[in-house]
């Protein structure tokens, strides 16, 4: 089976364009590094102060200031002061909006390093709270088909083609 997204449009021949203001690119610049990955599964963990991250994600403190900075400047991530009972104000780092709607992206690179690189699947599973049952990432259209790289088409933004039902 050929897993390759069918290319529509005037970006057919694939030739005939390039991907110059391509999304995965710019989403590869907000997050550039494997340590800022880490540090916002950290965040998606619970993890909220600044020495946390550096002992979690096995950083020097002046990298984990660096990445921290990077993520609250890219709005994935802002600081919150907080004060301790006798101790100086410091401050927390939080998910934001933009930062939280980034979960399935990990969620989805979880679930292909339990697949593909380990045997017996990685240390730690997600489970709906409600059920028990694993929690798992795919790809549905809008009218909730099931859909793998197979069956999409990449098209222009905006220009909708006409409903095609199987028969």
């Amino acid at each position: 089976m050929e897993h390759a997204i069918r290319m529509t449009g005037q970006l057919e021949p694939r030739s005939g364009w390039t991907a110059d203001r391509c999304m995965i690119a710019k989403a590869l610049e907000v997050i550039p590094t494997r340590s800022a990955f880490l540090i916002l599964r950290e965040a998606f963990y619970g993890t909220t102060r600044f020495d946390d991250f550096a002992i979690r994600v096995g950083l020097s403190e002046p990298a984990t200031a660096a990445r921290l900075r990077e993520l609250v400047d890219n709005g994935l991530l802002e600081r919150a002061d907080y004060r301790e009972p006798g101790q100086r104000t410091r401050q927390r780092y939080r998910l934001t909006e933009k930062g939280a709607d980034l979960f399935p992206a990990l969620v989805a690179l979880m679930q292909w390093g339990n697949r593909w690189l380990d045997d017996r699947g990685g240390p730690v599973e997600l489970r709906h709270r409600n059920c028990g049952e694993g929690v798992a990432v795919d790809l549905r259209c809008a009218a909730g088909h099931a859909v793998g790289p197979e069956d999409l088409d990449l098209a222009p933004r905006g220009r909708r083609p006409q409903r095609v039902d199987p028969l």
